[in-house]
């Protein structure tokens, strides 16, 4: 029968439910906890929630265990409105995570004949249909649980209620995971729910230390609405301000987010290298693609680096010519131009060389603008002595060259690729946009 009591409880879980603001990410999986595994699943899935106005509040990794697993799904639903999780499920009867579902709803594990059908075209349609009862208990879900068909892989999505909050536990598989989370639970989540609209601004920022940037803005700081928050991410030697609006009114709050970054300019605009793109390749990009200016790379010590990040942006090949890693110094002399007498005067790691490399790499594409790097990354000394973590490299605009060293002694040979050559194409936005 329909009481008043239980229309009483309808109403308050549906308010519940439709003020969902926030989220808690849960991995779970031993591979993750030992590294073995990058977990790529939860900033996937904090973007993806972000953009339809649900904020993530905690991001768990756990093992594969049922207690773990049901003490951690109790903390996530006195902090979350939404409870994602990912990996544990998997084809066998003894799959933990189910069981966790099953015990913390108070729930049965069951065949789902919907589930099974489905999972049975999956191995028809992939001449696996041999290894389907191997499978079978892939079917097996909780009884109270809304089922989201997988079509990428063999594990089932499933979402369950908890006082109007809810859970979907995936699997593990990003590939599995991106279609489920886009084509499905966000669709779903945006058709049932009022939500918030989440509007973000990056300001990029240089020759400012992040602790006297914050000096230097505090009074615009302050002065922001309720409704938007300011973050400092340092990246290298850049400091990305992200400003974030939330309310009901998309239009509205990209008026916002722009008067706000419009009064900045006053205080720090010379500071100021780009107030839409985040990441330093694209800021580039656009202001290659705008100058209608051609680049090409010339590199030793970031193995490539330097072109990995000019050709990660969509549209880069109408202002990227092409790049070379003259590693060996008889590269750098047969291929580039160098001097043997400037490498014999001054070593192959120096801004004699870099300069001569810039210029070698301009003649040999063709290009407005190139770019060199000579240095040691590590972990031992360079040929000539040079200490690790030292580099040189030039930035050549037409027929300028401007030449820099670094010394980072404390960064691993990955990381002191990534960190120059973020420097240098930051260098280089800091120079064009000048001119």
């Amino acid at each position: 029968m329909f009481t008043t009591e239980i229309f009483t409880s309808f109403v308050v879980n549906l308010f519940k439910i439709k003020r969902m603001q926030n989220a808690v990410l849960i991995t779970i999986g031993d591979e993750i906890l030992s590294g073995n595994t990058v977990d790529t699943n939860s900033n996937f899935i904090a973007t993806e929630l972000k953009n339809i106005g649900i904020k993530v509040s905690q991001i768990i990794t756990i093992s594969d265990e049922i207690e773990t697993i049901k003490e951690t799904l109790k903390s996530a639903f006195e902090i979350g409105d939404l409870i994602i999780t990912t990996g544990g499920l998997g084809p066998t009867r003894d799959d933990k995570t189910k069981k966790a579902l099953a015990e913390f709803f108070d729930d049965e594990i069951a065949l789902d004949e919907p589930t099974f059908e489905h999972l049975k075209a999956y191995m028809e349609k992939r001449g696996r249909i041999e290894i389907l009862e191997r499978n079978r208990e892939q079917a097996f879900v909780p009884t109270k649980s809304t089922v989201f068909q997988n079509h990428f892989g063999t594990a089932p999505c499933m979402m369950m209620q908890q006082n109007g909050k809810l859970s979907f536990s995936l699997p593990g598989v990003p590939y599995e995971v991106k279609p489920l989370i886009k084509d499905q639970i966000i669709p779903y989540l945006k058709e049932k729910f009022n939500l918030n609209y989440i509007s973000t601004r990056i300001v990029s920022v240089v020759g400012i230390p992040e602790s006297i940037l914050a000096d230097q803005i505090e009074n615009w700081e302050l002065a922001l609405p309720e409704n938007l928050a300011l973050s400092y991410l340092p990246v290298g030697t850049r400091v990305k301000l992200r400003l974030t609006a939330t309310g009901i009114d998309e239009d509205m709050l990209q008026i916002q987010l722009e008067n706000e970054i419009q009064k900045l300019f006053p205080i720090i605009g010379e500071n100021i290298i780009a107030t839409s793109e985040d990441k330093i390749e694209k800021i580039l990009g656009e202001i290659l693609h705008e100058k209608d200016l051609t680049i090409s790379t010339a590199e030793s010590c970031t193995g490539g680096e330097l072109s990995i990040l000019l050709t990660s942006n969509p549209g880069s090949s109408k202002y990227f010519i092409g790049g070379m890693v003259a590693y060996a110094t008889e590269m750098k002399i047969n291929i580039l131009h160098v001097s043997e007498s400037t490498v014999e005067r001054f070593t192959v790691v120096s801004e004699e060389v870099s300069r001569e490399m810039a210029e070698g790499c301009q003649n040999l594409f063709k290009t407005d603008i190139s770019l060199s790097t000579t240095g040691v990354a590590g972990p031992g000394k360079g040929e000539d002595g040079k200490d690790v973590g030292t580099v040189y490299y030039t930035i050549r605009v037409k027929n300028h060259s401007e030449s820099f060293k670094l010394h980072l002694p404390h960064l691993d040979r990955q990381d002191f690729a990534f960190f120059v050559s973020q420097k240098i194409l930051q260098d280089l936005v800091g120079i064009l946009i000048k001119k």
